[in-house]
């Protein structure tokens, strides 16, 4: 799939680390160091611009190293961006851990997946076919 992609960084576009990655590295655009807070949040600006077909979704998630290693993560997981925005990609991330923690303009600070997606219509009725597992949720089909 072709993307048209517009990237006013200086950074490299997205990219897979290995050939079976679903998901492509995004880096930070900033002037300057952007250090959160422990628990604090920011808005960090990739300086990337995007036209998805239709369709298609970009979903930003977290990447696992920066979570495991460091307590950041990215909040509204997975972010959606629509095939019909055309602004600059964003990506709201959470300082988790007890440490301050800065991003440099290029760190890579999230992963971007393309999907495909249905839209759905709506078919209102009075009831549901039961299935086995009925009404249990949250759980009820047994923590292993």
């Amino acid at each position: 799939m072709k993307i048209n992609i517009v990237n006013q960084s200086a950074n490299d576009l997205p990219s897979y680390e290995t050939l079976a990655s679903a998901g492509m590295d995004v880096r930070a655009y900033t002037t300057e160091p952007i250090t959160l807070q422990p628990l604090e949040r920011g808005l960090i600006k990739t300086g990337l611009f995007m036209e998805l077909p239709k369709g298609v979704e970009a979903q930003v998630r977290p990447r696992s190293g920066l979570a495991l290693k460091k307590g950041i993560s990215v909040l509204n997981s997975p972010g959606t961006i629509d095939a019909d925005y055309r602004g600059e990609i964003g990506v709201i991330v959470i300082n988790l851990s007890s440490e301050p923690f800065t991003i440099a303009s290029g760190d890579r600070i999230a992963q971007l997946v393309i999907a495909k997606h249905e839209r759905a219509d709506w078919k209102e009725v009075k009831s549901l076919k039961e299935t086995e597992r009925g009404v249990g949720g949250f759980g009820s089909t047994g923590i292993k």
